[in-house]
């Protein structure tokens, strides 16, 4: 096997989980000067069970709103031989295989990767996927799925997520939390300014975590297409897998891309034009990027 560690890729994500261990601390200090009393711990308690339920649960939440059905070597024999192929070239434990057969997503062409680790890991695609791609763009982009995992950077966007999410709960239910939860000095007037700075801070912390989300997003996509580069020796095939997926995004309708535009993290390409979206907040580079890059793995595995 070919293949080179991403040092970018790894300081990258020491230094995202540096950020988000202070987006945490950030969260826990809105909730001590925000609440008091019983609200403070039911909302301490709250973050705490959220984390451990992302943390262990978090690719069977995937797999289950995007309707994945797990599948054996009987039910889809040449998915299933790629992936395990894929699996020991990689020395990786053979995840679990599965089909997206949630009714907004089967007919886009569709892979992804979940799992908080190798062991724990499930790579499924959409029958649209199987059936525009000939065998050795699938295994290209399945390859490029092994390398998520290879990476182990999925982890990294379920807990880069997981603090936007409690930020934006604390944004959207400000004048509940207002309401019920009682400043700590609101005795003593001060608590327009407790809720004016912990508003302040969950704003920070909402756009801060969805931008190191985002730019990790798009970096783990170059290094997994690289991935599957020295994987399949073949980054010509990844390149036309690409370029057949991104074209088949753009004849897919539009509201059927609005549906699903809350998971274009866990699209090989997003459905959505990348041209419609600012790059800073876009979770994939653009195709015009990623083929630049599997070019630049092409020249260095052939030698030049």
């Amino acid at each position: 096997m070919i293949w080179k560690r991403d040092w970018g890729l790894f300081g990258r994500q020491v230094f995202a989980w540096l950020i988000m261990l202070l987006l945490y601390v950030a969260i826990l200090t809105v909730a001590f000067l925000f609440l008091k009393g019983t609200w403070l711990y039911l909302v301490i308690g709250f973050v705490f069970v959220m984390a451990f339920v992302q943390f262990f649960f978090s690719d069977k939440m995937v797999t289950s709103s995007m309707k994945v059905r797990i599948v054996e070597e009987g039910e889809e024999p040449r998915l299933y031989a790629i992936v395990s192929r894929l699996a020991n070239e990689a020395a990786l434990p053979m995840p679990k295989v599965g089909i997206i057969e949630h009714k907004s997503m089967a007919n886009i062409p569709n892979a992804f990767a979940t799992g908080r680790s190798p062991k724990h890991a499930v790579v499924a695609v959409t029958p649209k996927i199987m059936s525009m791609l000939n065998s050795n763009e699938l295994e290209a982009v399945l390859a490029h799925e092994m390398s998520h995992i290879k990476n182990r950077d999925m982890l990294t966007m379920t807990i880069g997520s997981f603090a936007v999410m409690i930020a934006s709960m604390i944004l959207n239910n400000a004048f509940f939390i207002a309401l019920f939860g009682g400043a700590r000095d609101s005795e003593n007037g001060g608590g327009i300014v407790v809720y004016i700075v912990a508003m302040l801070v969950s704003v920070i912390v909402y756009f801060v975590g969805t931008l190191v989300t985002m730019a990790i997003s798009r970096y783990r996509e170059f290094a997994a297409d690289r991935g599957s580069g020295y994987l399949t020796r073949n980054p010509d095939a990844l390149i036309s897998a690409l370029k057949k997926i991104s074209e088949g995004m753009e004849s897919v309708p539009a509201d059927r891309k609005r549906e699903v535009s809350g998971t274009n993290s866990f699209f090989i390409i997003p459905a959505i034009s990348g041209k419609s979206v600012m790059e800073l907040f876009s979770t994939h580079p653009s195709l015009e990027k990623r083929i630049a890059n599997l070019e630049k793995v092409r020249a260095e595995i052939r030698g030049y």
